[in-house]
């Protein structure tokens, strides 16, 4: 298969699933809310926090290693993937006996964590367990996952991951409709993860019969890749940082302000989790692919590659932003109810998070591709203004405040050092030219939006009495309104969007005539 095969197949089955994901995630949600708590949803969305802090020690190794897997599977050099992915496990499973140490360390200390909460002990700790050891399987048991990711095969691991989840997610509202268990409940969680990582490891050894599947290499190879070792070194510093901008809110929500406003903050986070992981599925394989094109290293297609990308996902970013904005509220009140609804100001700045995600994505993708990760200074200075903003301000505004430390680091490090850093060191030219491209997308975005303000005032919008039924209507005008204004505008005024257009156009007039 080509490289843009593969891309279109991951990006196909992981959007198809994706999807179902989403349809079961929110229906579930407003059942366990109901039916567990919104203290129950805020502990388990707490103690995930905390797994995600933990999982800091694994320093980006998966991010190196697939770094280094993409010019031996451009060679096929088995021989040489079968050592790094020997590599992997060796670190992999050093990594996972200090996450389990140090997530021991730190559970000692529940009792004066959470010395208000109305659960149990025995409760906190089962669910913190069971998660733990769902996230350790990654370390000890699938880590040959990332030769597949790598490999521009994704979409392997996106169908069984899915439907294990949705699998897991319908039984766990069976449990929360009829047993009301939190015990039953988190059991799946562990149970699926399970059966998950056995099937995953099976399907690897089928996909790959050369794959050694347990190597018996010890710690004497990570002497054989002292560039991946460095790489891994840099690379921790980010993942640190990322971390911070995006784990850190809803710990910092618990502490400042209550466990109930964790789960309130859940509900909107859910949203924006899942349209950025829609995205990053719909674009699968387009992180190896990049890392296949500069292996070519074709200049001109190179750049064409970028811009293409860049234009698709600042349309997405736009796209998104401003079928949000208009559409949420009344979303939530029909989803949960009117007093899960937050303020305008919060849902501004996590729209503000999501599109400088969705416009920063290409350069990420590129930055990775070259092994660009050497800017450590960033990544730590990203964390600290993120930390010092989201502390302050949170203790003076609540979650507004904790969400302005992400939005305020992630535009100073993301959107204007992270370009000049790939553009001087990955393609050796002035980062104007990034700036140059970026202005008439910038310019169309202000004005669609403004566009789209005055054009929504026509549609008819009751909030205190909307239904389902109107609620569907008006999302549907506003989101043609959007795709017609702003789709329009970035095809008549941005090349790397009309290129995409008509690409796109192409490849369906070729499907009509076959």
């Amino acid at each position: 298969m080509s490289r843009v095969s593969k891309s279109l197949k991951n990006a196909k089955v992981g959007v198809f699933f994706f999807i179902l994901s989403i349809f079961v995630q929110f229906f579930s949600r407003k059942i366990f809310l109901d039916n567990l708590g919104d203290e129950f949803i805020g502990l388990e969305t707490t103690l995930r926090s905390i797994l995600s802090f933990l999982n800091l020690a694994e320093l980006g190794i998966g991010t190196a290693i697939g770094f280094t897997l993409y010019k031996p599977i451009f060679d096929k050099d088995h021989k040489e993937i079968n050592k790094i992915i020997a590599l992997l496990g060796v670190l992999y499973r050093k990594i996972g006996f200090v996450i389990f140490g140090v997530g021991f360390i730190i559970s000692l200390f529940f009792p004066l964590i959470f010395d208000d909460t109305p659960f149990s002990l025995l409760l906190i700790y089962y669910v913190f367990y069971s998660l733990l050891i769902s996230v350790l399987l990654s370390y000890f048991v699938n880590y040959h996952i990332s030769l597949l990711g790598a490999d521009q095969k994704g979409y392997i691991v996106q169908q069984y991951f899915q439907t294990f989840n949705i699998a897991r997610v319908i039984l766990q509202v069976i449990v929360a409709l009829y047993l009301k268990s939190f015990y039953v409940y988190i059991s799946l969680e562990l149970v699926f993860s399970i059966v998950y990582s056995i099937v995953v490891r099976s399907k690897i050894k089928q996909e790959y019969p050369w794959l050694i599947i347990n190597a018996s290499q010890k710690t004497e190879i990570v002497k054989e890749y002292p560039e991946v070792i460095v790489k891994i070194k840099q690379v921790f510093f980010h993942k640190m940082s990322a971390f911070v901008k995006n784990g850190t809110d809803n710990l910092l929500i618990y502490a400042l302000i209550n466990l109930q406003s964790v789960a309130f903050f859940g509900n909107y986070q859910l949203i924006f989790l899942k349209l950025i992981g829609l995205v990053k599925m719909a674009f699968a394989g387009t992180g190896s692919a990049v890392g296949n094109l500069i292996a070519e290293n074709d200049e001109k297609n190179i750049k064409k590659v970028l811009w293409e990308l860049i234009a698709i996902q600042f349309f997405i970013a736009g796209f998104f932003s401003l079928v949000i904005y208009h559409t949420m509220d009344a979303f939530i009140m029909l989803w949960l109810g009117k007093k899960y609804i937050l303020s305008q100001t919060i849902l501004l700045l996590m729209i503000a998070n999501f599109f400088m995600i969705q416009i920063s994505s290409p350069i990420e993708r590129f930055k990775n591709a070259y092994g660009l990760y050497s800017d450590t200074w960033a990544a730590i200075t990203e964390a600290i203004i993120n930390l010092i903003i989201s502390f302050v301000f949170g203790s003076l505004y609540g979650i507004s405040g904790i969400v302005l430390g992400t939005v305020v680091s992630m535009f100073l490090i993301v959107v204007l050092w992270k370009p000049y850093f790939l553009y001087k060191n990955g393609f050796k030219k002035s980062v104007f030219l990034y700036w140059k491209g970026l202005a008439p997308m910038l310019l169309v975005f202000v004005i669609s939006t403004f566009f789209i303000n005055f054009v929504k005032d026509y549609f008819y919008y009751d909030f205190e009495n909307i239904t389902l039924l109107k609620w569907v209507i008006y999302a549907l005008q506003i989101t043609i309104a959007v795709t017609i204004i702003y789709g329009t505008m970035l095809y008549l005024f941005v090349p790397g969007f009309k290129v995409f257009c008509l690409r796109v156009k192409a490849l369906v007039i070729n499907k009509l005539s076959k």
